[in-house]
């Protein structure tokens, strides 16, 4: 019976340290934008694996993840380099903009519908009658159409098939899925790699095309600053890279 009895307690007291050590352990947490999520998402899991060290990345809207992040945020990243400044210019008390490092930049394309019933191959073919265009006005993609549109001469013919303006691309997913009226969407290749089910996706010229940031900083009141120096250091390796081109970055 005193045997059982130590044994029970031994097992307790194994059960309560590794508990302990558990909850000491860090938890490193990164916020941005969805448009990032998935080389950010992957990048995280290979870095845990590597360090053991659990990596939480909140990628939505911002006003979803803000005050959270006012509490536990590591790292801030944005899907376009024009986010990120204007976060810090709204939030000054936020980042640490001596620690922002540049990643990788993405391509613009245009996503259009699986086979390509309307046989869009170029931006002067958003411009015909009967085209509806899907636009994020905001997020990452402000003014994207409109600048390849420009140096095109298209801005009002591609302005007049433009069926449905939304704030971000997370309203954007949604309604390429529910709205099959909608043709296609001048957006960045990353999202075609999100949506292979349900599009096809049309390459622009390289004299064409545009390319935006992702920056990434480490937030001023870090939790794991020297883990988030860790984490973007990694983000910068060949094998972080390698993850980002997957997911359609340069």
């Amino acid at each position: 019976m005193h045997q059982k009895i130590s044994l029970t307690a031994a097992f307790a007291f194994l059960l309560c340290t590794s508990l302990q050590v558990a909850a000491q352990q860090p938890v490193l947490h990164v916020y941005g934008p969805g448009g990032p999520l998935a080389p950010i998402q992957e990048c995280a899991d290979l870095f845990s694996r590597a360090t053991q060290v659990k990596v939480v990345v909140t990628a939505s809207p911002e006003p979803q993840w803000f005050s959270q992040a006012q509490q536990d945020a590591d790292l801030i990243f944005g899907g376009a380099d024009y986010m990120l400044t204007d976060f810090a210019l709204r939030q000054p008390a936020m980042l640490d903009e001596k620690s922002r490092v540049e990643l990788y930049v993405r391509p613009a394309g245009i996503l259009v519908r699986k086979g390509n019933p309307k046989k869009i191959k170029s931006l002067a073919d958003l411009a015909q009658p009967g085209v509806r265009l899907l636009d994020v006005n905001g997020a990452g993609q402000v003014g994207l159409w409109e600048d390849l549109a420009g140096r095109a001469g298209l801005i009002p013919a591609i302005q007049k098939n433009i069926a449905s303006s939304v704030r971000n691309s997370i309203q954007a997913l949604d309604q390429w899925r529910s709205d099959l009226t909608l043709d296609a969407w001048i957006t960045y290749e990353s999202w075609y790699f999100r949506l292979t089910e349900v599009s096809d996706l049309v390459r622009l010229p390289e004299a064409q095309k545009l390319y935006r940031g992702t920056p990434i900083a480490i937030a001023k009141t870090a939790p794991n600053r020297a883990l988030a120096e860790k984490f973007i250091a990694f983000l910068q390796t060949a094998q972080a890279h390698a993850v980002f081109q997957k997911w359609g970055w340069k």
